[in-house]
C-alpha cells in the first residue's frame, strides 16, 4: 500500500487527542491540580482544531479551485495535494482543470486581439451607440471619416441635417443613401443599421461606406451611353446637312458669279447664298461640337506608375508658363512632404490638372492680382489631396454639383468637356473631385485618391 502522509498525519493527531482527553479524564478522577487540568483541556481543544483543518485541507484547496475558475484565475498550483497519495488524483484533475482554462483564456484573448485589429482595419466604418444615444465604439475607419471626435448621436448634425435625420431615422436591418457634408467636402455614403443586445443592453451598430467612386462611374458610364447615343443619330442626320448645303453653298455662289450685277435675281440668290453658310458653319460647328464630345464615350485604361508631385507640378508650371505670363498671372505649388509620391497614370493626371488650370486661367480674366495655387499632400489616414485653387469669382454654391455634367458650361465659348474629362480621369484612378470655395474667395477644386 502506497504511503499517505494524510493518513498518517490524520492517525497521528488523532491518537495523540485521544491521549490527552485519557490523561484529562484520568486527572480529573485521581488529582485535584484544577490548573493542570485546564492546560490539558485546553491542549486536547487545540489538538481537535488542528485535526479539524487538517482534514478539511482537500475542502479548502476544492474552495480556492472552485473561486479561481470564478475570476479566470490560472496561476493556482497543488503541490500540496499532489505530493499525497491520497489526494493525488484530485490535484491533477484540478491542475487540467485549471490549465484548460488557462488555454482557453489565451485562445480567447487572441480571437479578441484579432477581431481588434479586423476591426481596426476593416475599410468600412462602424459605430456602436447605446440606448442613450452614446457613441461605444468607432473603428479607424469612422474615426477617419467623421474627422473629429464623436460622443453622441446627437453629433451627426455636424454633417448636415439630412445625413443626422437620416441617421436616426435607419431602422435596424435597412439601408440608405446619405449625403455627409464635411469641412473636406461631401460624401455620398451607404448606411445600414443593425441592432444586438450585449449583457441585457440594446446596442445598435452602424456601418457606412463610401460609395462616391462608384456613383461616380455609374453616373459617367450613363453619361457616355447617352452621349454615345446621341452622337451616332446626331452624326447620321447633320453629316448630310453639313455636305449638302456646302454644295448648294457653291452652287449658288457660282451661278452669282455668272450674273451681270443689275440681275434681278442676284439679290434673290444673294439671300439663299447667305442662309446657305448660315446652315453649313452651323452644321459644321454642330459637327465639330459632337466630334468634341465623344472624346467622354472613350473608357480610360490607366497605366499605374509612382510619380512625384513635385515634378508633375514642375512640368505643369513649365507647359503653361506662356499663358501665365501673358495674363500677368502667378502660380505657386506646394508638396507636404516634399517627397510625395502617387501612384497613377502620369499623362491623365497631367490632362487633368491642365484642364483644372486652364479654367482657373479664363476665370480670373477680370481679376487684379491674379493667382493660382498648386498643393498636394497626404492626411493622416493616407489619402491624398491634389488641389487647384484661384482667387476668381467662384463657383456659385448651387452650380457646383453641375459643373461637372456633360455639356454644361458658364464660359460663353465653352463646350462643358474639360471638368467633365477631368471627373472621368479622377474616376478611372477610384479617385473623387471636390468643388470648394477658397478661403478669401474663389475656387478650390481638388482631386482625392
Amino acid at each position: 500500500m502506497a504511503y499517505s502522509r494524510f493518513r498518517v498525519g490524520a492517525a497521528v493527531r488523532i491518537f495523540f487527542f485521544c491521549l490527552t482527553v485519557a490523561v484529562v479524564a484520568w486527572m480529573i478522577v485521581n488529582t485535584q491540580s484544577y490548573l493542570t487540568i485546564a492546560i490539558f483541556v485546553a491542549a486536547a481543544l487545540a489538538q481537535m482544531t488542528l485535526l479539524m483543518r487538517f482534514v478539511t485541507q482537500s475542502s479548502r484547496e476544492m474552495a480556492s479551485f472552485l473561486d479561481a475558475i470564478c475570476v479566470d484565475d490560472t496561476s493556482l498550483s497543488f503541490s500540496t495535494l499532489r505530493g499525497d497519495v491520497a489526494y493525488r488524483e484530485l490535484a491533477e484533475a484540478m491542475a487540467r482543470v485549471v490549465e484548460r482554462l488557462r488555454v482557453s483564456r489565451a485562445e480567447r484573448e487572441e480571437q479578441a486581439r484579432y477581431l481588434q485589429s479586423l476591426l481596426a482595419h476593416v475599410p468600412v466604418a462602424l459605430i456602436s451607440t447605446d440606448g442613450t444615444g452614446r457613441v461605444q465604439l468607432l473603428n479607424m475607419a469612422a474615426r477617419r471619416l467623421f474627422e473629429t471626435p464623436l460622443a453622441t448621436v446627437a453629433q451627426f448634425a455636424r454633417y448636415g441635417t439630412a445625413f443626422s435625420v437620416g441617421m436616426e431615422s435607419l431602422r435596424p436591418g435597412s439601408t440608405g443613401i446619405l449625403r455627409m457634408e464635411r469641412g473636406s467636402g461631401s460624401l455620398l455614403l451607404k448606411a445600414a443599421a443593425t441592432e444586438l443586445e450585449l449583457g441585457g443592453v440594446f446596442r445598435r451598430l452602424f456601418s457606412l461606406q463610401n460609395i462616391e467612386s462608384e456613383m461616380s462611374a455609374q453616373e459617367m458610364m450613363a453619361w457616355q451611353t447617352v452621349i454615345r447615343v446621341m452622337a451616332h443619330e446626331v452624326m447620321n442626320s447633320l453629316t448630310p446637312v453639313s455636305s449638302l448645303s456646302a454644295t448648294a453653298h457653291d452652287l449658288v455662289y457660282d451661278v452669282l458669279e455668272q450674273l451681270p450685277t443689275d440681275d434681278p435675281r442676284a439679290a434673290t440668290l444673294t439671300d439663299a447664298r447667305d442662309a446657305l453658310e448660315t446652315v453649313a458653319r452651323r452644321s459644321a460647328g454642330l459637327l465639330h461640337f459632337v466630334q468634341n464630345h465623344r472624346r467622354l464615350t472613350k473608357r480610360l485604361v490607366t497605366q499605374l506608375d509612382l510619380v512625384p508631385m513635385q515634378r508633375v507640378f514642375a512640368r505643369l508650371q513649365y507647359l503653361l508658363a506662356s499663358d501665365l505670363a501673358s495674363r500677368n498671372i502667378q502660380m505657386t505649388a506646394r508638396v507636404v512632404p516634399e517627397t510625395l509620391e502617387i501612384s497613377v497614370d502620369a499623362e491623365l493626371l497631367d490632362q487633368a490638372l491642365i484642364n483644372l488650370v486652364r479654367n482657373a486661367i479664363e476665370a480670373l480674366q477680370a481679376t487684379s492680382d491674379a493667382r493660382i495655387a498648386l498643393s498636394a499632400s497626404r492626411d493622416p489616414g493616407g489619402q491624398v489631396s491634389i488641389a487647384v485653387e484661384d482667387n476668381g469669382p467662384g463657383i456659385a454654391p448651387d452650380q457646383r454639383d453641375k459643373v461637372f455634367v456633360p455639356f454644361f458650361t458658364t464660359k460663353r465659348q465653352g463646350s462643358g468637356v474639360g471638368l467633365t474629362l477631368v471627373k472621368q480621369i479622377a474616376t478611372a484612378h477610384g479617385a473623387t473631385v471636390v468643388v470648394s470655395q477658397t478661403p478669401g474667395g474663389g475656387a478650390t477644386i481638388s482631386l482625392r485618391f
